[in-house]
């Protein structure tokens, strides 16, 4: 994902949230690999939603899944989120998966301050309108 197109999406994404939910959140863009690509936090969000929406959008991206989906799988197979070695995981709803037109995935996002189900209902938003070519 080009860090320009990361940059346009987190800016429609702020101003969508401002206009839908009337409150500050951050928002992590991840590449496939779940390094960093682009960040905001919105003037009064919480600061613990800094790293909140950072490992949600690493979690997304390294499990191939929305975090709602992988918290699914941990209470379904009575999974501990240390079985997967990875400390950086999180099981908070609120990431999701970033993909092409074509479906294959690119990136991923992580949405935090609102309530988990506002989060991912927002992730799942961005996801759907968040195609490459399509800024």
């Amino acid at each position: 994902m080009l860090v320009e197109h990361a940059q346009i999406l987190i800016q429609r994404a702020a101003e969508r949230v401002r206009a839908d939910f009337g409150r500050p959140i951050s928002i992590a863009i991840c590449d496939a690999n779940g390094f960093l690509t682009a960040f905001s936090r919105m003037d009064g969000a919480p600061v613990r939603t800094i790293q909140i929406a950072l490992g949600k959008a690493y979690t997304a991206i390294r499990m191939g899944t929305s975090t709602e989906a992988f918290l699914a799988r941990l209470r379904a197979e009575e999974l501990e989120i240390s079985n997967f070695c990875d400390p950086l995981l999180t099981a908070l709803p609120g990431g999701a998966l970033l993909k092409n037109p074509d479906g294959m995935v690119l990136a991923s996002v992580g949405i935090s301050g609102l309530s988990p189900k506002d989060d991912q209902s927002f992730a799942d938003y961005v996801a759907d309108w968040a195609h490459i070519g399509k800024p």
